[in-house]
């Protein structure tokens, strides 16, 4: 997914990943052989050029070879506030090197074994070009003593050239990512329940303890205020952008679209207002009320502000607009979704919603569509309707034990050509490879709930990573 996908669009400036890196190993080599420590150096300078090179924002504490000199690391990883805190392990070093680190950075460790080739040149290397390649020695002491101190351990084991080793990197710098995001992000719940979708029912503060960041209980005259602030320039600047990006259907009425433009204007405000990173929302007003054409307006904002890296949620969906963000961070859209239908003929599951939708990774150009009623909703107006790029696809939802837990649910499949609904709904065919009706039997007895993100790629390797700094479970479903 790119910025370019949805060009009339400008997405949000993503967090940066924060990446320490602290490089390191056992002193008592440098005096016996000299040219050692500078070619480890020059490793770990490869090191942290590459992890720019990724886009994350590195803090190098550089080179310790003692015990005391990974007490000065640690401290300075923390005040930092790193993500993620890498350890380069250029050749053996104590596992005490590693131990202060991994206990006082306040972040999750990470630890490097990459060699400086393939392999060594066995006919002309001494024992000081052997130690270069000894970054595997210290890695099971490591392993165990943070076991013991209680301290979860990862490695990415390569050589420095290795593009299998820096795709697993990659996938841990992402994951801290969205960690880091998580952490700080300000999640915004606007409404009330849908009546009767007990799973739907959210604790707010099992958010803050699952993931961080903070719960923004909104009302929807929040959005009333700032929509009734917008003037007529606004709505027409907004429409004008609209029409930049979306096919509009003839169904489409003018006072509707206007209407929906106006919301969406007053959306952006409340965004900005009370700093958001996502939005889950629902109310059912009566009789076409003002709160109820508020509700009824939002799909068409809504749907911008997810395609600008801001994931809103319908039917007030607080843990699948998490899911959302989380797809989004990792760089996969994520569009809110639900079960559709089966289609047996085919060997595909129709999955998709009606409101939102990630407009960034639509196959073509998304279509505007006028409704005269919302199905199972009241009010009326205009809806999207696309179908998700046909490829890889990962679906992912956050589900909840009976505990209180959560949990990571998701599953890759394909999303393939075919007839759709031409309803105003987000609709896709996605082919997992089995009887469509077996995998909907697993996936909803997974925990995962009504709704989830459907994303671009197959992203189960991220997920992991993602979960386990997350200290969540993941629910894989194939």
């Amino acid at each position: 997914m790119t910025e370019s996908a949805v060009p009339a669009v400008e997405r949000v400036a993503a967090r940066p990943v924060k990446i320490g890196l602290v490089s390191g190993g056992l002193g008592a080599y440098w005096p016996q052989f000299p040219d050692l420590l500078p070619a480890l150096k020059r490793s770990a300078d490869r090191v942290a050029v590459t992890m720019r090179g990724m886009g994350a924002d590195v803090t190098d504490v550089g080179f310790i070879s003692d015990e005391r000199q990974a007490a000065d690391a640690a401290e300075r990883l923390r005040l930092v506030g790193c993500d993620l805190v890498v350890v380069f392990l250029t050749t053996y070093m104590t596992a005490s090197m590693v131990v202060p680190i991994a206990q006082r950075a306040d972040a999750p460790i990470l630890c490097l074994n990459l060699q400086p080739t393939e392999a060594m040149d066995h006919a002309t290397v001494d024992t000081g070009g052997w130690l270069a390649y000894c970054g595997a020695c210290p890695l099971p002491e490591v392993a165990n003593a943070l076991e013991r101190c209680g301290i979860g351990f990862r490695s990415v084991s390569g050589h420095l050239e290795d593009p299998r080793a820096w795709d697993r990197i990659a996938r841990w710098i992402a994951a801290a990512g969205v960690r880091g995001g998580l952490r700080t992000a300000r999640h915004g719940l606007m409404g009330h329940l849908y009546p009767g979708m007990l799973d739907v029912s959210t604790d707010l503060t099992m958010v803050t303890a699952s993931f961080g960041g903070h719960v923004e209980v909104l009302e929807f005259d929040d959005l009333r205020v700032r929509v009734d602030a917008v003037d007529s320039s606004e709505v027409e600047e907004k429409i004008e952008r609209a029409r930049a990006v979306f096919e509009i259907a003839d169904s489409v009425v003018g006072e509707d679209f206007a209407w929906g433009a106006r919301v969406a204007c007053g959306l952006d405000r409340l965004v900005e207002d009370f700093g958001l990173d996502s939005l889950a929302y629902y109310h059912r007003g009566l009789e076409g009320e003002q709160h109820e054409r508020l509700a009824a307006g939002m799909i068409l904002g809504a749907s911008l502000l997810t395609a600008r890296g801001i994931p809103a949620a319908g039917e007030y969906e607080l843990r699948t607009s998490l899911a959302m963000l989380i797809a989004d961070r990792l760089g996969a859209g994520g569009s809110f979704t639900e079960l559709q239908a089966l289609n047996f003929r085919d060997g595909v599951v129709e999955m998709g919603h009606d409101g939102p939708a990630h407009l960034a990774i639509s196959n073509g150009r998304p279509l505007l569509r006028g409704l005269g009623v919302y199905h199972g909703k009241r009010g009326w107006g205009v809806s999207v309707e696309l179908d998700v790029a046909y490829g890889p696809v990962t679906l992912l939802g956050v589900g909840q034990s009976r505990g209180g837990s959560y949990r990571l649910v998701a599953a890759e499949g394909t999303v393939v050509d075919g007839p759709l609904m031409r309803i105003g709904n987000t609709t896709s065919r996605v082919d997992f490879g089995r009887d469509p009706g077996e995998w909907t039997d697993d996936w909803s007895a997974s925990g995962v709930g009504h709704h989830w993100a459907l994303a671009v790629g197959h992203r189960m390797a991220e997920l992991r990573c993602t979960a386990e700094l997350q200290g969540l479970d993941l629910v894989e479903i194939h």
